[in-house]
Parts: C-alpha cells; sequence; structure tokens
C-alpha cells in the first residue's frame, strides 16, 4: 500500500489495539514506537499532519540554553534533568534522519568581559552534559574574530562572543517522515479524520470504541480500541473532557511568533542567539531554507486553530533584528510570518481530579484517566518528542493494557526512505537542491514523475503534485504549500503565485 488516504481507508477493516489522537510530532512518535513493539496502531488527525504547532516551531533541535541558566541560578535538578535529556535526544533526531535535520553553529554576543566569561563557562558545561552526544565544542571567539567569520553582526560595542552547536530540522517533514515509517510497518495513519466521540463501557466506563468522520467523504466511523492516546498538544483539554467530563482542564497555550525576512539580510550558515531582551526573552536569528528566519515571541494566549501575528508582535521582533544585524530591515522587508502556540502545562493537580498521573520531568507528562483510562501525553517539545512516545508507552502498558512493559526500538531507527532512486545527471541544480532537501534518498523517484516546472524560475516540480498525492497524503493545496514544501511560512508572495497557478489539482 502507498501513503494515501485511499490506501489507508482500506486498512479500516482490520482489528486495532491502540488509537491515537494527532498527528504531530508526539502522535507520530507513539504510533512509531507502539507499531515497533508490535501493536495495531490506528492514528486520526483533525486536519492536515504537523498542520499546528509541529510545523510552526523555531525550527531548532536544542537542549535549552536558557532552561540549563534557569536550572543552574534556581538549583532545579528537575530542569536540569530535562536539558540532560533533550541534549542527548538530540543527536538521535539528527542521526535518524540526516536529509531533515543538521547541526547548527549558533553565535551569542557578547558586550562586557563579565558576559564573555559568564556565557563561555555556561556553554562549556552545556558541552560537558552532553558527553559523547556533542555536536561540536563550543568556542569563544575575539571581537577580530566575529567581524572576519560573521560579518553580518553589527560590532558595534562588541566585546567577543561564543559559538555553539545545536540542530535545526524541517519539522512539517520530520513528523511526515515518522508517520510514514510507521505506516510501512503496518499502522493505519488517516488526516482530516476528526475525533466525535468515545464508547464507554456500561459499568467499567473504560474507553471501548472511538467515533470519528471522515472530513473529505463525510463518512463516520467506529473502531473498537483497547487504549487511546491523546497527544493533541494545546487542544489535549478538549479529548480529555470528551472522554470524562469530571476532568479539570491542565493546559495552558503561549504564542510563538516568527518573523522571516529574504537570505540577503544575514549571510552564512550561522544563527544568533540573542541571549537577553529588555523583557528577559530570548530571541533567535536563524538562516533557513534560503530565508532567515526570527523568534521567537512567549506570551500567554487564547487557543485557536489559526493564530495569527500581531503588528505589535512585527515591530517587536524586527526592532531586535536591527539591534543585532548589521544591514537593517524594515517591515516591508518580511517574507512571511507564522505564529505556534505551545502546550503549556499546569503542573498544579486539584485533589479531586479522578486521575491516576505519572509526573516524568517538568516539560512533559503522561496522565491516565482513573475513569476512562485515557492516555494523555502533555506538554514537551520537538527534541524530545521520542523520549515523550516511550514514556507514554511505557505507562499506557503498566496501566491500561496491563502487560509488561516493552522495550522501545525507537532510537536506531531509520527515518531515511528505504528504496533510495538516484537523480539522473543533467538535473538542474536548483530543483536537485529542493528535491533532495526534502525527499532526500527518494529524490530520484519523485523527479521521474515529471520534471516540468510549475513556475519559471522556482524548483518546484509539476510531477511532484503526484507523488504528495500517492505517497504523502497531500489532500489540499494549503498541504503543499505550507507543509510538503514549506513556502507559505518563508515567502507568502511566492506562495500566492503557485496558488494561483495550480490550485485547482488539489481543489477536490
Amino acid at each position: 500500500m502507498s501513503f494515501n488516504r485511499p490506501d489507508q481507508l482500506l486498512k479500516l477493516q482490520e482489528s486495532f489495539d491502540i488509537c491515537i489522537i494527532g498527528g504531530g510530532a508526539t502522535g507520530a512518535g507513539v504510533a512509531l514506537d507502539a507499531t515497533l513493539r508490535g501493536y495495531k496502531v490506528l492514528l486520526i488527525e483533525k486536519g492536515d499532519f504537523a498542520s499546528q504547532t509541529s510545523s510552526k516551531s523555531t525550527k531548532l533541535v536544542h537542549g535549552g540554553v536558557r532552561y540549563l541558566e534557569q536550572a543552574v541560578r534556581n538549583l532545579d535538578w528537575h530542569q536540569f534533568k530535562m536539558v540532560y535529556k533533550a541534549l542527548h535526544e538530540r543527536k538521535t533526531l539528527l542521526k535518524n534522519a540526516p536529509h531533515l535535520a543538521h547541526p547548527l553553529g549558533l553565535l551569542t554576543p557578547c558586550y562586557t568581559r563579565w558576559e564573555r566569561w559568564y556565557y563561555r563557562v555556561g556553554m562549556w558545561l552545556y558541552d560537558k552534559i552532553s558527553g559523547s552526544t556533542n555536536l561540536k565544542p563550543s568556542r569563544g571567539l575575539s571581537k577580530n574574530e566575529i567581524q572576519a567569520e560573521f560579518p553580518s553582526i553589527e560590532s558595534h560595542h562588541l566585546r567577543g562572543g561564543v559559538l555553539y552547536y545545536d540542530g535545526q530540522l524541517n519539522d512539517a517533514r520530520y513528523a511526515l517522515a515518522i508517520l510514514k515509517e510507521a505506516e510501512r510497518l503496518g499502522a493505519c495513519i488517516l488526516n482530516y479524520a476528526r475525533l466525535d466521540s468515545f464508547e464507554l463501557g456500561h459499568k467499567s466506563l473504560k474507553i471501548k470504541k472511538v467515533i470519528f468522520s471522515d472530513l473529505c467523504s463525510g463518512v463516520s466511523y467506529t473502531i473498537p480500541i483497547k487504549a487511546v492516546v491523546n497527544a493533541t498538544g494545546p487542544f489535549t483539554d478538549s479529548v480529555r473532557v470528551l472522554a470524562n467530563p469530571r476532568l479539570k482542564p491542565r493546559m495552558k497555550v503561549s504564542r510563538g511568533a516568527h518573523i522571516v525576512l529574504p537570505a540577503e539580510f544575514w549571510t552564512g550558515e550561522t544563527a544568533l542567539l540573542i541571549p537577553k531582551t529588555d523583557d528577559g526573552r530570548v530571541i533567535f536569528v536563524i538562516p533557513w531554507r534560503g530565508s532567515v528566519l526570527v523568534g521567537t515571541t512567549d506570551d500567554p494566549d487564547t487557543l485557536s486553530e489559526n493564530p495569527i501575528i500581531l503588528e505589535a508582535e512585527r515591530e517587536y521582533l524586527i526592532s531586535y533584528f536591527n539591534r543585532y544585524s548589521a544591514k537593517k530591515a524594515s517591515l516591508g522587508d518580511i517574507s512571511a510570518t507564522f505564529v505556534g502556540q505551545r502546550p503549556l502545562l499546569q503542573v498544579q493537580l486539584d485533589s479531586a481530579m479522578n486521575t491516576d498521573t505519572k509526573s516524568l520531568v517538568r516539560d512533559h507528562e503522561v496522565e491516565v484517566d482513573g475513569r476512562s483510562k485515557l492516555v494523555s501525553i502533555m506538554g514537551g517539545k520537538w527534541t524530545t518528542y521520542r523520549v515523550m512516545a516511550s514514556d507514554t508507552l511505557n505507562e499506557l502498558e503498566k496501566e491500561v493494557l496491563r502487560v509488561p512493559v516493552s522495550p522501545c526500538l525507537t532510537e536506531d531507527h531509520s527515518l531515511e526512505p528505504a528504496n533510495a532512486v538516484s537523480l539522473p545527471s543533467g538535473v538542474p541544480e536548483d530543483i536537485a537542491a529542493h528535491l533532495t532537501e526534502l525527499y532526500g534518498p527518494a529524490a530520484g523517484e519523485v523527479y521521474a514523475n515529471g520534471a516540468e516546472r510549475l513556475l519559471v524560475g522556482a524548483p518546484y516540480l509539476v510531477g511532484e503534485l503526484d507523488y504528495l498525492k500517492k505517497e504523502e497524503m497531500a489532500v489540499t493545496w494549503d498541504d503543499v504549500l505550507a507543509r510538503r514544501w514549506g513556502i507559505s511560512l518563508r515567502n507568502e508572495a511566492l506562495a500566492e503565485k503557485l496558488q494561483a497557478i495550480k490550485k485547482e489539482a488539489f481543489a477536490s
């Protein structure tokens, strides 16, 4: 079978052990982990895969320099353990999909001797915690070295800096790669499948069946199930209450706004960490797929499926970019914007809640509802998606299925396409780069669908559309522009041109 909706709908005739609600990073991770443990898995996602928080991240694979600073300042062991786990997961994430993730150098500028010493010691500790999984040693730099190596930075008042390394990923396509691998191993994976309700047992009130609608056809499905995982990120509470109306809210959301500028505003492949702002935030300036990503903000927000950037956020981010960039930008130079909503977990539990909760680390928690046995994975971040999935399955096996905990097999499981097809010789350089970056070893297979360009001067191909429908479950044109190609998040003007050209290809 191929990774498309018709083939996946045929799989609904099978029986399933576990149903996963949510097709972002966490749900994808749970699907792959559960499939490798031998379970029959069904995953349903109301929209497109990774269409919410998981495709609107800052694109970093990181341990969290800011969290390490807080851990040291507050002598917070839980926060330290969170950083430790993330740093050790970082290399695994890069290793398992090298065509979608890579090391990224980040420069931290310093403006006093104290800052040079402070950040140098901090990054040295960051390296030490990483141990053998460290991507590359950090190093201190003088002002002259920074001016020579990184001419994009504004060097006025600069005293030096520290260069350290984290990772960068194509978040939407990484989630897709996890899901495709889970499906290849036997899971049933469906986008545009909306959870409607649960059918509970008469005596135990445990979830027995999942009822959902295929939003493309309108058909409703009722699927018997042994266990359900709620992996819906910021929307976790709505699923929890659907399973047990007596549960109280656990989630809050914060908004992470980003602006994108053309590549000319920040040359080179090294990112910039602005370690402190007037209001205590951290901002990154990151080279990203031929553009420059600037973000992020961190403000309380109201839950929304389509958060839109505020004018004040655009002004805030462009002002900090201009403080640190030698080449200044205006609001009119912004090529795209996007906002992701982070799922923040309220740690304090009301004692009246009817739950059996396992608090694992501060950044994520697995909750097993004592009545419905719904398993909810709450909080977390991209870098630790695999650990979150493993913790979720461990608790599910212990508390719901009541079986011995199986080993997690995802740490060394490659996400690269199994069948490599090389690109033929003579492929234009921009097309070859585009196909290799997005599809890795499968670039030649995609190219074989047809080499005609959708738009003169752009590397996107007419033949890709068939591949995206048949092999990547793209249903709408927005699925292609925003997530399979990621154009909408980098260049809104180009996305509009492409939409006008081939929108009818996905009209159905």
